[in-house]
């Protein structure tokens, strides 16, 4: 892995290899997970939309109940591409020498913050002035 200085804020000790290393594993590890997820998701939404929900030979209540079941499958399947991105995302960041810092105003994001969060791309100022909107 090649040596980056990474953003930290003023209050912080910069990044360590072994810092770095941990965060690195867990994306990765995420990123793996997520695109099992997401295949065995598409799968399940495949045997949904075969199965059809048409309701030739269902009554109403196995109907909705299939239509509901494959729009929750759908959504579900939306979040984990959004979380895959992220991750891809949060790797390429860290490759490319940027991660840490804050997409919105360039400011640190805050070591603590990307330990319990590695994904983040917003300091807390600007996460918290985002969800006021």
């Amino acid at each position: 892995m090649p040596k980056t200085t990474l953003l930290v804020r003023s209050d912080e000790d910069p990044w360590t290899s072994e810092e770095l290393a941990e965060v690195r594993t867990e994306l990765e590890g995420d990123l793996a997970r997520l695109r099992v997820e997401l295949e065995q998701t598409a799968r399940d939404l495949a045997d949904l939309l075969r199965d059809g929900v048409d309701g030739a030979g269902n009554d109403q209540a196995d109907v909705g109940s299939k239509g509901l079941e494959r729009d929750a499958e759908m959504s579900l399947a939306a979040n984990q591409r959004e979380l895959l991105m992220q991750t891809e995302k949060a790797l390429e960041r860290l490759d490319g020498g940027t991660y840490g810092q804050c997409e919105s105003c360039g400011e640190p994001i805050g070591k603590g913050r990307l330990m319990a969060f590695p994904r983040a791309t917003l300091c807390m100022t600007c996460k918290q002035r985002e969800e006021r909107r």
